[in-house]
């Protein structure tokens, strides 16, 4: 079968072609589907932010290695036990791209994201072949297409059940891109106010006008703690999410964050990355709370169940076939679409 993998390590958009990380359609097989898994058809699966910083090497992997964790598709084989439990040939599914174990002591405790046996198939491919814990089905109404981001969907639950958002909080988002646009959307689902986009992009500044922002700010060209204040009536933020990555954004939430405040930090940042932090400021005078987030737990049966109240289209307009991934990656990289997705079958939906 046709899977995208990275060939190369390296940074995808180094400006010497030896040095640059590489990504490559090649032909591998599929694994025999055993009694408690299932073989999903895959429709699509969307190019994630993190997938560059993959092939970058940000995990050591040696290539070659296959990619892709944002995906949809239709269940084509079912194994005995998945079979007696209700999975069958025909169903359309998104899901989990991790497999855990249930049974060590992170997954008895309430923690599967830190499971010591998780597993992953690459699934920006033909097929992936899961337990049968991971897929999850797609509401009616919805597409396969819209489907593939039922992942990134996930995370953004997940990042609302740690926000402790409140009907009437004021609350920041910095990034626009697909976790930060998606995060808006629920976010108004809470009651919040004065919701505010802090983005570079204009396009996606006004996509988050769409999605529901009241206010959208360049950080690049505007005093961002002064609109801070004007916004909030000198009080600040009382949740602010940094989904964008960027190390100088991640340092300016601590400026705008209000008394008591619940800052939660959603992106991959540099490994080398340290964040300077007054204790005295931060946690004595301002009781801050910050916390992260580790993919998502617990997350995907309620993803499926939102997934049909969000506006996806704009994230899903852009794709491209399988043979041409490499396109779809240059594409991603030039930042100018908010998602790109690879059609790994056609004629799924």
């Amino acid at each position: 079968m046709k899977q995208v993998c990275a060939v190369k390590t390296g940074n995808m958009q180094d400006p010497d072609p030896e040095k640059r990380g590489k990504v490559e359609v090649l032909d591998v097989s599929v694994k025999p589907v055993g009694d408690d898994e299932v073989k999903v058809k895959v429709a699509y699966c969307s190019i994630c932010g993190s997938d560059p910083h993959v092939v970058g090497g940000i995990f050591g992997w040696e290539p070659p290695f296959g990619l892709g964790h944002e995906l949809s598709g239709v269940i084509v084989e079912v194994g005995k036990t998945a079979a007696a439990h209700g999975w069958k040939v025909g169903d359309r599914v998104g899901g989990n791209f991790r497999n855990y174990c249930g049974k060590c002591y992170y997954c008895a405790n309430g923690m599967e994201q830190f499971c010591e046996n998780a597993t992953e198939e690459p699934g920006m491919a033909e097929y992936v072949v899961w337990n049968e814990r991971q897929p999850v089905i797609v509401p009616d109404g919805v597409s396969l297409k819209n489907a593939c981001l039922m992942e990134p969907v996930s995370i953004a639950v997940r990042v609302m059940d740690k926000t402790n958002i409140k009907i009437g909080h004021n609350v920041a988002v910095s990034g626009g891109g697909p976790i930060g646009l998606l995060c808006l959307q629920l976010i108004n689902l809470y009651g919040a106010v004065n919701l505010t986009l802090l983005e570079p992009n204009p396009a996606r500044r006004e996509l988050a006008l769409k999605y529901g922002a009241r206010y959208v700010l360049d950080p690049m060209k505007e005093d961002v703690e002064k609109r801070a204040d004007e916004i909030t009536g000198g009080r600040g933020f009382n949740v602010c999410l940094e989904v964008s990555g960027a190390p100088g954004a991640a340092e300016t939430l601590l400026k705008i964050s209000a008394k008591c405040a619940r800052i939660v930090y959603v992106a991959q940042y540099p490994r080398d990355y340290n964040m300077p932090l007054n204790l005295h400021e931060q946690f004595f005078m301002k009781e801050l709370d910050i916390t992260g987030t580790f993919v998502s737990p617990y997350a995907f049966t309620r993803a499926a169940q939102i997934i049909r109240r969000l506006d996806l289209d704009d994230l899903t307009a852009v794709v491209f076939p399988i043979d041409r991934a490499v396109e779809a990656f240059e594409a991603h990289l030039t930042g100018r679409h908010p998602k790109v997705l690879i059609r790994c079958n056609s004629g799924l939906d």
